[in-house]
């Protein structure tokens, strides 16, 4: 060990020779050593404990060996880039247990695993990480704090062991090599992955991840993120589809005239996005002192019970906003994908975009940073004239940390008061964001009784009240609407059901599901995890009555039908589909009469297909289906600078 340790420092002080072998044999192996330990580490931090990574590598050697060479790969190259071995390694490190911190509590989360796309996401990252500290964070922290520390002693005692400028250029070429490879998937790395056993699980990435390892999941990930053209794209297949959605408009519109009434005054459209907004009351032995949701239960009495079909848990909100605003769906995209962050960088068609080509002004308020989920960006593209984000409140109530959900309603009712013409006002709120175990409240209004925890009890305690405020937030504009006799039509729903506690463990133990696993979950309750309330009030006739469930792209064509507005574009064809399957997930459909299936029944496989084409041309495409509607609904009325600010003296222009 002493002769190795000298023939490590044997290096001059001012020149930079190349390695001797023996050298080079000694850092090939502290770098082989390193990746295997840095696996052992990145698995540990997200597995929990030893054990259960030495279970993963009991039965998936190769896969870990796999996992250990692109930690190589990595290791190599930022060795060629820093030209120094115990910095590089240091770096390596501090990036492989970053990203492992994050995917830990990611998936203890919301359910999803860190992915490429989510690096995007740097803003947002910081400003969530507050939120998850805690013993677990500290211990991994400390643990990666301890590694670099050692290394970086390291460093003064062995040199900077550099090699020569030369040696460094074929390190960088042999690593971006490798891990190009993988991320693209070559030939020669698909030999590989195969005589490994390596499956990808693309439609479920938590047991992708859990399989496959971090690094290997994370990095066969790269090409999940890019979107290839479909089978059958092409200029005469939107033509087809667009010329027979043109075909059933024309049709609907002389059945229309048919019966068409006097002109009345054009409804305000409000639709409100309550965050993480879901019906604590379902819970199985879970009692409440009092109904925390009064306006939506009667509301659901009234016009009957609807729940909307969400493709998020517990996170990933501007996904909903997505499908909702646009009529896209993410089933297409890459799972975990973020269209907000990567898609969006141009007019795309919105329900703002053909409320404005019809005479409606339209406004987004969201009680949060505008930044958030790229948002002011992509308000912009869609074609709405406002954005009212957090700096644009004047003095506004919190609860909590965040803003009141009353603050919100008030907010909608000023910006309806101050307009001249009818609004589309798309509303996200912000107060009842997790997680649930602040005690924000302090002294809640619902007692809450069964047989639980007291983290659990505590959890659903602050989450309930938070429900009962936004469900006062929707009586507050309803009974400003009711007094005032303005027309409008207001949809509210939730964006995903709520992080109740780490790994589903309040949904656990009351019983509402029975596995920590998603992979392990029934169809049922699936459709449990995924779905929201749905409810809507008009004081205007309406054409169609809400369906027992509806997934959130196909929201704006049910609220068009029901407004008696013919439908345009994508939205056009999600009136056509969603009759016959109301449901679409990625892992999970619902046909017409309600029943599931993992899978596109047979018989609405031709639309689906019809979907994903026209969604691929708009968002990746040459958007064929632009020249076929107007030009108004592809959001080109989007203002430049578009910010309002909550004032009495400006208009939504």
């Amino acid at each position: 060990m002493r002769e190795t340790r000298l023939a490590l420092r044997k290096l001059p002080a001012r020149k930079n020779p190349s390695l001797t072998l023996w050298q080079s044999v000694c850092i090939s192996a502290i770098l082989g050593l390193a990746a295997l330990a840095l696996c052992l580490g990145m698995e540990w931090m997200i597995r929990g404990s030893f054990s259960q990574v030495r279970s993963w590598m009991d039965g998936s050697r190769d896969i870990f060996l796999l996992n250990a060479l692109l930690t190589f790969f990595l290791l190599l190259l930022c060795y060629g880039i820093i030209g120094s071995l115990l910095p590089a390694i240091s770096l390596a490190t501090l990036l492989l247990s970053v990203g492992s911190l994050v995917s830990y509590f990611k998936t203890r989360l919301i359910g999803e695993p860190f992915f490429p796309w989510d690096i995007l996401l740097n803003q947002e990252g910081m400003n969530i990480a507050p939120l998850v500290t805690g013993p677990n964070a500290y211990i991994r922290i400390g643990g990666i704090v301890l590694v670099v520390a050692a290394l970086v002693v390291l460093r003064f005692k062995l040199g900077r062991l550099a090699p020569s400028w030369w040696s460094r250029l074929a390190l960088v070429l042999v690593a971006a090599a490798g891990l190009t490879s993988f991320a693209l998937q070559n030939s020669w790395a698909n030999k590989m992955l195969y005589q490994a056993g390596v499956a990808q699980i693309i439609w479920n990435q938590q047991e992708n991840y859990g399989n496959n390892g971090f690094a290997l999941a994370f990095t066969l990930n790269v090409k999940n993120s890019i979107i290839t053209k479909p089978a059958g794209y092409g200029e005469q297949a939107i033509d087809s589809i667009a010329g027979r959605l043109a075909s059933l408009r024309g049709e609907a519109s002389s059945a229309a005239a048919d019966t068409a009434e006097p002109a009345e005054k054009l409804p305000h459209v409000i639709f409100v996005m309550s965050e993480a907004f879901w019906d604590p009351t379902l819970l199985p032995g879970v009692t409440f002192s009092e109904d925390p949701l009064p306006t939506v239960h009667r509301l659901q009495e009234r016009y009957g019970a609807s729940t909307m079909l969400t493709p998020q848990f517990g996170g990933g909100t501007s996904n909903v906003e997505f499908e909702v605003l646009t009529g896209f769906s993410t089933s297409f995209l890459p799972s975990g994908s973020v269209p907000y962050q990567q898609y969006i960088s141009q007019p795309i068609p919105s329900l703002a975009s053909f409320f404005e080509s019809r005479g409606y002004r339209s406004l987004a308020v969201h009680s949060y940073e505008g930044w958030f989920w790229n948002r002011n960006n992509v308000y912009k593209w869609m074609g709405f004239e406002g954005f009212k984000s957090l700096t644009h409140f004047t003095e506004p109530e919190y609860k909590g940390a965040f803003i009141a959900d009353s603050e919100v309603s008030r907010s909608i009712i000023r910006e309806v008061e101050k307009s001249e013409v009818p609004v589309f006002i798309y509303a996200v709120t912000m107060q009842n964001h997790g997680p649930y175990n602040d005690d924000r409240y302090g002294q809640t209004d619902i007692a809450i009784d069964g047989e639980l925890t007291d983290e659990a009890r505590q959890i659903i305690s602050t989450y309930t009240q938070g429900a009962k405020d936004a469900d006062a937030s929707l009586k507050m504009l309803i009974d400003y609407f009711e007094e005032k006799e303005e027309p409008a039509y207001i949809v509210f729903y939730g964006d995903h059901l709520p992080m109740l506690g780490y790994d589903y463990d309040v949904y656990r133990q009351t019983g509402f599901i029975n596995s920590a696993l998603a992979e392990e979950w029934s169809l049922e309750e699936l459709r449990s995890m995924r779905s929201v309330p749905l409810v809507t009030w008009t004081n205007v006739p309406v054409k169609a009555e809400l369906p027992a469930t509806i997934s959130s792209s196909f929201l704006g064509s049910f609220a068009l039908k029901a407004l008696g507005i013919e439908p345009v574009g994508q939205f056009a064809l999600n009136a056509e589909l969603y009759p016959s399957l109301p449901g679409l997930l990625r892992n999970l459909t619902i046909d017409g009469g309600s029943h599931l299936s993992g899978t596109v029944p047979e018989e609405a496989s031709a639309l689906v297909e019809d979907y994903r084409l026209l969604q691929y041309d708009m968002l990746f495409g040459n958007q064929y289906l632009a020249g076929k509607i107007d030009e108004d609904f592809l959001g080109r009325l989007a203002l430049p600078a578009y910010n309002i600010m909550d004032t009495e003296q400006q208009s939504l222009r």
